[in-house]
């Protein structure tokens, strides 16, 4: 794990614009290095024709695509233009075993997220990111509101 080294996971929400912002601030003050991350919830447990997978395949090319264009392109921008040190991934699976996962990769010292107010019964039933960070991790998350 190394100090200069912050997880700062995105999804194009205002929160998630906050946090980029408060990251980018910490960043320019500590000198430190972060690492932009962007999970497309996907599940693995699907049974598919040769077909389907193709093009589930083609789906999650056109996914990671859109998202680099979309939410990391503009979020590495913004860090570089403050002249910090920037990486970014994005990948397929569950959120927050995702983030963790990745946290660990990096040796990130924290993982830095926007409240979502992400209403409705899925978030009820299965809570949010940020709160599933919360309880799991093991390394602080910052949640920014």
């Amino acid at each position: 794990m190394s100090e200069n080294v912050i997880l700062l996971a995105v999804d194009g929400s205002d929160g998630s614009k906050r946090a980029l912002n408060h990251v980018r601030r910490r960043a320019e003050l500590g000198g430190a290095k972060v690492v932009v991350a962007y999970v497309i919830e996907w599940s693995p447990y699907s049974f598919n024709t040769p077909e389907e997978n193709a093009e589930r395949h083609s789906r999650r090319e056109s996914e990671i695509a859109k998202a680099h264009d979309t939410v990391v392109g503009p979020a590495l921008s913004h860090l570089s233009e403050g002249g910090i040190e920037v990486e970014s991934v994005v990948l397929h699976g569950n959120p927050s075993e995702t983030l963790i996962e990745i946290a660990k990769k990096t040796g990130a010292a924290q993982i830095v997220i926007g409240r979502r107010g992400e209403s409705g019964l899925k978030s009820l039933i299965f809570g949010s990111v940020a709160g599933n960070l919360i309880q799991t991790a093991p390394i602080p998350v910052m949640v920014v509101p």
